[in-house]
């Protein structure tokens, strides 16, 4: 595996046409490994392919090409151990409401062939907070609790590897703040963590590395600092002494009033120095009180290899 818990290679997926609609190409020859150990986001806007991705290495949709090894397991050939070897926890709350989150985890356990004695079910709910509704019926639990109950099933055979698909989607602060916890406990004991989100700060400030798929590519993948570095725009926010009637002009400079009187001065470092919009500034007879610079965070990334050409 040289270090890697996923390894796919041109992975392919093409729907065939429906209703008078052409084929449909959800995936495009992706190329990608997953490092083991790593928190690893799989970012994308909806209709990416990010979904069919995470239900092709789950086993529950069928590529149309490619190759698929999860934890050294090729998928074609040893398809049992590589099923086993990840866990999913889906978006969709998809629980039966007759089951209590201990007996669900028994089922799954049993689906995954674990033995009785090597069933850590008790452990597991206590790991996401359910330990108290070890024997109420899932109908009768939170939507939060719900989400709960899904990670937990995720974890019964103890896979090395774990889908997180947007986990957060819709869930209040604590909740999501309890998620969080386990992924890094889970990660510290030496998990591999894929995650799927909307939310751009948590991917930010959770992934080791980052590959962003856009139309069934992958058009970016990285670590998260190297991808931030990626843009070349930074942001000048100067704030005057008093009111400015005239504002910096310089090439490559785009400036922008913001409240309380402070202008914000966007360029692009390879083009222009700090020097530079500093002496525009000066320029324009501006003396400063005060200035702070900001850099890119993902979302620009992100918007930027996603944006309609």
């Amino acid at each position: 595996m040289g270090g890697n818990a996923v390894e796919i290679r041109g992975l392919t997926k093409t729907y065939p046409p429906h209703k008078g609609e052409p084929e449909k190409h959800a995936l495009k020859g992706v190329d990608l490994d997953i490092p083991a150990g790593c928190v690893f986001g799989l970012l994308g806007p909806n209709g990416a392919g990010k979904s069919t991705l995470i239900n092709i290495l789950a086993g529950l949709v069928i590529k149309t090409a490619g190759q698929v090894n999860i934890w050294g397991f090729d998928q074609d050939v040893n398809p049992r151990q590589s099923r086993a070897s990840i866990g999913v926890m889906p978006q969709e709350l998809n629980l039966d409401p007759f089951f209590t989150p201990r007996g669900a985890l028994e089922v799954q356990a049993g689906l995954y062939g674990v033995p009785k004695s090597q069933r850590k079910s008790d452990e597991i709910l206590r790991l996401v907070g359910l330990e108290d509704k070890a024997h109420a019926y899932a109908r009768t639990l939170s939507g939060g609790m719900r989400r709960r109950l899904l990670l937990a099933k995720a974890l019964v055979h103890h896979p090395p590897v774990l889908v997180l698909d947007e986990p957060t989607a819709g869930v209040d602060i604590e909740l999501r703040r309890m998620l969080w916890d386990n992924v890094r406990r889970l990660n510290k004991e030496g998990m591999t963590i894929i995650l799927t989100t909307h939310y751009l700060e948590e991917a930010e400030e959770m992934c080791d590395e980052i590959a962003i798929i856009n139309h069934g590519e992958v058009v970016a993948r990285d670590t998260t600092g190297n991808l931030l570095e990626t843009l070349d725009a930074k942001t000048m926010v100067i704030r005057p002494d008093k009111p400015v009637d005239t504002l910096p002009e310089g090439e490559g400079l785009e400036v922008e009033k913001r409240p309380h009187g402070e202008l914000a001065i966007t360029y692009q470092s390879g083009q222009t120095s700090a020097e530079q919009v500093l002496e525009a500034v000066r320029s324009a007879g501006i003396r400063i009180s005060d200035v702070r610079t900001e850099q890119a965070d993902l979302e620009d990334v992100f918007l930027d290899l996603t944006r309609s050409t």
